[in-house]
């Protein structure tokens, strides 16, 4: 996964576990909800500034964004089912692995 579908994903999980909207997000950091989108899909990368206004607006350090340190995974329900998913995902075998990556393909129609 390239750094920024990794970023773009840290940006999603942790603005649906506050319950905020794309709109809201683009709002609160001067950006259009087509760009919030495009951040979220990795498709589009952000400036510096723009991943300290997204992390000032979600209220988490910077590399929490980016998968890095305590604040990672959000708070909540949400966090709970990750670290499961997590942990689930890292004590598979390569080939279970594929499996696991292939049925969610499938499960969220892509």
């Amino acid at each position: 996964m390239e750094l920024r579908q990794v970023f773009g994903a840290g940006v999603r999980h942790h603005r649906r576990a506050q319950g905020m909207t794309q709109e809201r997000l683009a709002t609160l950091v001067d950006l259009s909800i087509e760009t919030i989108g495009k951040i979220e899909r990795g498709s589009a990368a952000p400036s510096f500034d723009t991943v300290e206004r997204i992390a000032l607006a979600l209220n988490l350090p910077p590399v929490a964004l980016f998968g890095v340190g305590d604040d990672a995974l959000p708070k909540g329900e949400r966090g709970k089912l990750l670290r499961r998913i997590q942990q689930t995902l890292a004590d598979m075998n390569d080939e279970q692995m594929a499996r696991a990556a292939n049925m969610l393909s499938a499960f969220m129609g892509r």
